[in-house]
């Protein structure tokens, strides 16, 4: 009896508080309320496009919902006359933002990223050694890496405490079209393709020195005349994922962690829509974040090819093709998995598209306008 009485003391101050004490609680429980209110409501999710032709960023919100809203358009300075393309790179702590410039004099314009707006400030150039298709951002965010299309080489250029790029620090010759390079999720050894050559680079990567050597093989190749052009990482590292321009053949990789190489392809798939019967001109590759399926551009039919992903053996399985924007040439994933945004060089605009959590399919949700000739989307979660 006496427990029980016990018990039902406790209890009755919460039970039949009296006005006043409701109130009190209140106060006390806002701040509280508030301060998760306003980091739920600070997580934005903010989108690069870079626009080639009219030489600048379009800078927009992505909702939660999908719906793409307009922040800012940031001029990039340079040469009078663009370059074919305007590749970008994020630093590993998404606070810098980098944009290739590919016509003389060739260099690397860094921005700093808002933390809270997502707007860009200009920080200032740094050279490149030549005009570059594509940039990187080893992970300790000390080195740009870069690949040359037109000049046939690989770069590797120290980043200043300012974020501004210092000189070229090593130059490697490659067979002809460099055009992708990326860094192992460990920042070990690196990765970088030779469209004209059909090979894939393997490089051990001293993280501390910046510097390049080959690894052993020094290369892979892949049929001739299928181009290599871009390279992705499974997000659970064990698979890499080759996507080859000429013939928009997707290669299946197995990862070797310990060596930093490559094993023989498992499989090999194909980013183009079925009766296609032209001359296929593939360009960028992606995975969701989950890893569970991966997405191709062809620019020939202007379309995205989507694959569910063998979480043990990596193989693909088509899921058919999408009809997307205008050449696509660049496109992205959102840090959720749920959204794919893609740009097409000749219609100027970005469509948003859902990802089907459970079968990958493609829905369309809108198209936004963005500059001249985009070619290249990147997605960052604001802190």
């Amino acid at each position: 009896m006496l427990a029980r009485v016990r018990s039902v003391s406790r209890r009755w101050p919460f039970r039949h508080a009296g006005a006043g004490l409701r109130a009190l609680l209140a106060i006390v429980s806002l701040p509280f309320a508030i301060g998760s209110i306003m980091s739920s409501a600070s997580a934005a999710t903010i989108v690069y496009v870079g626009n080639a032709d009219s030489q600048n960023i379009s800078v927009l919100e992505l909702k939660a919902n999908g719906n793409l809203a307009a922040i800012d358009t940031v001029a990039v300075p340079g040469p009078a006359k663009p370059g074919g393309s305007l590749p970008l790179a994020i630093s590993p702590e998404k606070h810098r933002l980098y944009a290739g410039l590919r016509n003389e004099p060739y260099t690397a314009v860094t921005f700093d990223i808002d933390a809270k707006t997502g707007k860009l400030k200009l920080v200032g150039p740094g050279p490149l050694a030549d005009s570059m298709a594509y940039l990187a951002i080893d992970r300790t965010g000390r080195f740009l890496l870069s690949a040359s299309y037109g000049g046939n080489k690989v770069a590797v250029n120290a980043i200043g405490p300012n974020g501004v790029i210092a000189p070229a620090q090593q130059v490697v010759a490659t067979e002809p079209n460099a055009h992708c390079i990326i860094v192992d999720p460990t920042n070990r050894y690196v990765l970088h393709t030779s469209l004209g050559g059909d090979v894939i680079y393997q490089q051990k990567f001293d993280a501390k020195a910046g510097k390049l050597t080959p690894n052993d093989p020094p290369t892979v190749s892949v049929k001739a005349k299928g181009g290599p052009r871009h390279l992705v990482f499974s997000p659970d590292k064990k698979f890499v994922y080759l996507l080859n321009e000429l013939d928009a053949a997707i290669y299946v990789f197995p990862w070797d962690a310990a060596t930093g190489t490559l094993k023989k392809e498992t499989l090999v798939a194909s980013a183009l829509p079925k009766g296609f019967d032209g001359k296929p001109w593939a360009a960028d590759i992606h995975l969701t974040p989950d890893g569970k399926f991966l997405y191709a551009s062809e620019r020939t039919s202007n379309t995205i090819a989507a694959f569910r992903i063998d979480p043990k053996t990596g193989a693909l399985t088509s899921l058919g093709s999408t009809a997307t924007e205008k050449q696509p040439r660049g496109f992205s994933i959102d840090p959720s998995g749920r959204y794919l945004l893609a740009v097409g060089q000749l219609s100027n605009s970005m469509t948003a598209y859902s990802i089907d959590k459970a079968t990958g399919s493609l829905t369309k949700l809108s198209e936004t306008a963005v500059g001249k000739n985009p070619n290249w989307v990147e997605i960052v979660n604001l802190p």
